[in-house]
């Protein structure tokens, strides 16, 4: 089965296309499916769930392409700062101008900036979640994945994207910036999520 996968992050791509093809599914992306980047998809993201705002995108890059679609909406929720940034974290510090790498290190100076009085591991409590959705034309399916560690000061690595350099998992010891690829699938709420969606994707195309 073909698959596209409805997002503009390169760091997402990297990270999704070889566990499609570890699961038989050839993946496309965006370009690949001729979708120019439209305003419209700034607007998406508007529920309060990342499970709703999953299927919100998926939902939207089906009904373009009549592809089946994955979409995944991801964030960071730190116990400190009440669960925030949340399903807020792509955008969290209000710089619509800036993508990629300098909206990553904008959104990652706040995160800081709101920790500055919280000290210690067990006051920066930190969880990673993915909610992962796929339509077609008869099925939609929603999965969800999450990942425990602490926000730590100062970053460390030079892999991943978004928090990763400050986000220490509890199950790898290290920091996800700081984990290859393969060992960050393993334990990540994308990775996980993913898994478990393409695995639900699987068994009802069989059973068709």
């Amino acid at each position: 089965m073909e698959i596209l996968i409805a997002t503009r992050s390169e760091g997402k791509l990297r990270e999704l296309r070889p566990l499609f093809a570890a699961h038989g599914f050839h993946a496309i992306d965006l370009a690949d499916a001729n979708v120019p980047e439209s305003a419209a998809e700034d607007d998406l993201e508007v529920f309060d769930t990342f499970e709703e705002n999953a299927l919100a995108k998926a939902r939207y890059f089906y009904r373009l392409t009549r592809q089946p679609t994955v979409a995944d909406d991801s964030g960071i929720a730190v116990v400190a700062l009440g669960g925030g940034p949340g399903v807020r974290s792509k955008r969290w510090s209000g710089r619509l101008d800036l993508s990629g790498q300098a909206l990553d290190d904008e959104n990652n100076r706040l995160l800081l900036a709101k920790l500055r009085d919280v000290h210690g591991a067990d006051e920066r409590r930190a969880s990673y979640v993915c909610a992962a959705a796929f339509v077609d034309e008869s099925h939609e399916v929603v999965r969800r994945g999450e990942v425990h560690g602490h926000v730590i000061g100062s970053p460390r690595g030079a892999s991943g994207f978004g928090y990763d350099p400050y986000f220490f998992s509890d199950e790898l010891g290290m920091t996800f910036g700081e984990a290859s690829r393969e060992a960050k699938e393993i334990v990540s709420h994308r990775g996980r999520a993913f898994r478990a969606l393409l695995d639900a994707v699987a068994g009802a195309a069989e059973s068709r």
